[in-house]
């Protein structure tokens, strides 16, 4: 990538107004600046998810002072819901507080995310990169769609779900998997001998793959369905890479990167102003992008049907009362 196109302001007309939102990873990097940004764009309920009270505690604070947020929207409700990505049963828990109190969500943006480079174990007991950048987040995602589906209804306009995607994911490892072997897609990834430094790129594919079937489980009438890619933006995403890897993504991120207000207008045009045309698509710099034709190849769809089928299993493991809402 040489340069990067630039994401024009999000259009003076558009309005939050009476929208409840949840962002993941609320609390710094994209994730903050989206969420004042939904502030400043009349949001009236923001919820960010964060690790610590502490934490959730200091960006409520900074949010509420922001000059743009206490000149658009100085009566919003700003609150911060603990979530560990690296844990399934916080994903329930934060689940279940919000649909016990939260009676409309109008989007919901999967924005935390990681990269590593080493093999490590959640606290659920997959491989960490995939638990955080995916797995969790696809749990909530199903546990909180029919809440989306209902707003939708009752307000007679779609609902947003979006996740976090990245070029990245034309990287992957997956074109020579045999996705026919009796080896689960999530027993493969938490395999240490099939782990590689390219585990985020899969992530990031199978989110991809992830919202595409999902897509076709829900109509894009009641909940718009999206993954959207930022682009290199100014932000701490690489910290936990080691040294060698930190040093040129230091130059590359200073020619090429995008500030973080700009890169997270792309966020917000994903979860707010897309249509029904991004549906189950992959967004970079505002317009639909194939990236990888993976995909659209016949491992592809095997990929897609095998992830899904995993996944609803895993979901309904953890919780036997989760019904897929269509």
């Amino acid at each position: 990538m040489v340069g990067q196109p630039r994401i024009p302001p999000t259009p003076a007309r558009t309005s939050m107004a009476g929208q409840t939102v949840i962002v993941t990873g609320g609390n710094s990097g994209l994730g903050f600046e989206t969420a004042r940004q939904f502030l400043t764009l009349q949001a009236s309920r923001v919820i960010i998810a964060v690790r610590s009270e502490s934490k959730g505690q200091e960006a409520i604070s900074a949010l509420r002072a922001d000059p743009a947020v206490k000149a658009a929207n100085p009566s919003a409700k700003v609150e911060a819901f603990l979530l560990d990505l690296e844990d399934y049963q916080s994903g329930l828990r934060f689940a279940q507080r919000v649909k016990k109190e939260v009676p409309e969500l109008h989007v919901l943006l999967c924005n935390a995310g990681m990269n590593i480079l080493r093999y490590e174990t959640s606290k659920s007991g997959h491989e960490m990169v995939m638990q955080v950048n995916c797995y969790t987040h696809f749990f909530i995602a199903l546990e909180l769609l029919p809440l989306l589906l209902a707003t939708a209804v009752k307000r007679g306009t779609p609902s947003h779900l979006s996740f976090i995607g990245s070029d990245m994911q034309s990287m992957h490892t997956l074109a020579n998997r045999p996705f026919t072997s009796p080896e689960t897609l999530l027993g493969h990834f938490d395999n240490l001998k099939a782990y590689n430094m390219k585990r985020y790129a899969d992530s990031k594919l199978t989110a991809n793959a992830f919202a595409r079937k999902l897509a076709t489980v829900v109509s894009s009438n009641h909940v718009i369905v999206n993954t959207v890619c930022p682009g290199i933006v100014a932000t701490d995403l690489e910290k936990s890479l080691p040294a060698w890897v930190k040093v040129p993504y230091f130059f590359i991120r200073a020619v090429l990167a995008r500030k973080v207000d700009e890169g997270s207008r792309t966020l917000v045009y994903a979860s707010v102003i897309a249509g029904p045309e991004t549906h189950g698509r992959y967004l970079n710099h505002n317009k639909v992008e194939i990236n990888t034709p993976f995909l659209d190849e016949s491992k592809g769809k095997q990929f897609i049907e095998k992830f899904w089928t995993e996944m609803v299993e895993e979901g309904k493991s953890l919780d036997p009362e989760l019904e897929i809402a269509a």
